[in-house]
């Protein structure tokens, strides 16, 4: 009773570390403080889940060592060679592990039922076929989710016609066959549940596939809620509280994410897990093709000196700024017009990047104070007495389009205002669409001036003409 009541403590005290860390997370000023109180919720659950086997379960000691060094071993690795533009891709795998693990928990558990070693009633069943169901979507839609992300295959991989009637049709063939299950119980038999595994594993892939890239931060937070509520059934299925917690509080803050990222987008989560928005459209839109209009460039010392004699500058940081690598670069600008009594600050849109909160981690990573970025409400209020605007590498988010365009795929979704500045400077590769598929307005402003190539290479250019002044 003694090592029970230890390990209850242990737990209870493990779940408010995760509940206070999760409140902590959520400013950049305190995400560091709530990131290493969780970590030490999950390192006292451990210790706890070590101490079990002295309360009279058995010792498997060796198995919980050999898991420790593993994933110990694995996760360190990961953290200490992965970039902070490959943020996304390490979240999209860490879901998927989370899914994987509660598939081989609930497959090792209904083993046992079906080879008579356990007994099972409907509840415990239903909570390992849910185990089951979820962890291998998470899983594998997970990893398609990676791959996409790394650029391994392309938004529109092995998309069939009639996809989302294909998908349909497996997930209700996953439903039928986890009731059949339930109805059957011990009479199913094993391969049956392992034909609803391997289904549940193939409906991960399909059920990411229409996915274009710019719907990546719905996914990523939706299949992040998958894992959590993987991991909670997996609790339920061998009574571990802490579990149960920590999957409900993952699942739950990875749900409401998903819902804020479809209403920063204007969008209900139906029409993105259905609607195929993002890297398969013409790049046309209903105002007509981009040939028809020009673009005005800028050099660089005309652009370096509208900067240095500035009052106010925004920076809109994308997706290409996190490709090229370049917010160390763009902070380094940042510092030089600072030195000149320029006020600096960062807009950064809910969407932007690949992940919630890409955005920040990568300033973050430059050393951007956190008051300096300024959500999109705030941007957009700020954009009316700012004097030049610099768009690295977003796109869709900055798309006047948005606004007057009911033709737009994308009219709705609030976006940042920019062209309400004096001036604004884009800094693009090229004039091709972004992830939306549809041509941008904002490239033919009268405001507007491009500034082509790497954003990297672009801005270390002005840092070079800033030097100069």
């Amino acid at each position: 009773m003694a090592f029970q009541s230890i390990i209850n403590l242990s737990y209870l005290i493990g779940a408010i570390a995760f509940v206070w860390g999760l409140r902590l997370l959520s400013s950049p000023d305190s995400a560091r403080r709530g990131n290493l109180l969780a970590a030490f919720g999950m390192g006292l659950a451990i210790v706890a889940t070590m101490i079990m086997p002295l309360a009279g379960a058995d010792n498997n000691y060796a198995w919980i060592a050999g898991g420790m060094i593993v994933g110990g071993g694995a996760g360190y690795i990961s953290a200490r060679r992965i970039k902070m533009t490959a943020m996304p891709q390490m979240v999209s795998v860490f879901n998927g592990l989370g899914g994987a693990c509660a598939v081989v928990l609930a497959m090792a558990e209904l083993n046992h039922f079906y080879q008579g070693e356990i007994t099972m009633d409907t509840g415990s069943l239903v909570i390992a076929l849910l185990a089951l169901l979820i962890g291998g979507v998470a899983f594998t839609g997970s990893m398609l989710a990676f791959a996409k992300l790394e650029g391994l295959v392309s938004d529109r991989f092995l998309l069939l016609p009639k996809h989302n009637i294909i998908n349909n049709i497996m997930l209700l063939g996953l439903f039928a066959g986890a009731v059949w299950l339930t109805i059957q119980g011990s009479e199913a038999g094993i391969l049956l549940a392992v034909g609803v595994m391997l289904l549940s594993l193939v409906y991960g892939v399909s059920f990411v596939v229409p996915i274009g890239g710019a719907d990546m931060p719905v996914v990523i937070s939706l299949l992040n809620s998958f894992s959590g509520l993987s991991a909670a059934s997996a609790g339920l299925i061998y009574n571990n509280n802490i579990m149960i917690v920590g999957g409900i509080l993952v699942g739950a803050s990875g749900t409401i994410l998903t819902v804020l990222m479809c209403e920063a987008m204007n969008r209900s989560l139906l029409n993105v897990l259905i609607g195929g928005f993002g890297g398969g459209a013409s790049g046309s839109s209903s105002r007509g093709a981009a040939g028809e209009q020009v673009a005005k460039e800028v050099s660089y010392s005309d652009a370096a000196i509208q900067l240095f004699y500035s009052r106010a500058v925004m920076f809109v940081p994308g997706y290409g700024l996190a490709v090229a690598q370049a917010q160390k670069v763009c902070k380094e600008v940042d510092d030089i017009l600072e030195a000149n009594g320029v006020q600096v600050s960062y807009a950064i849109h809910p969407v932007a990047g690949r992940m919630p909160g890409h955005m920040n981690v990568l300033l973050a990573e430059a050393d951007v104070p956190y008051p300096k970025l300024l959500d999109l409400e705030d941007a957009n209020s700020a954009l009316k007495d700012t004097d030049v605007v610099i768009i690295v590498g977003a796109n869709d988010v900055v798309n006047p389009a948005a606004l007057d365009d009911p033709g737009s795929p994308i009219y709705g979704m609030p976006v940042l205002n920019v062209w309400d500045a004096k001036s604004v400077i884009v800094l693009k590769r090229s004039m091709s669409p972004g992830y939306a598929g549809i041509q941008n307005q904002l490239f033919f402003h009268e405001r507007t001036k491009m500034l082509f190539g790497d954003a990297k290479d672009s801005l270390q250019k002005l840092v070079a003409e800033l030097k100069k002044m």
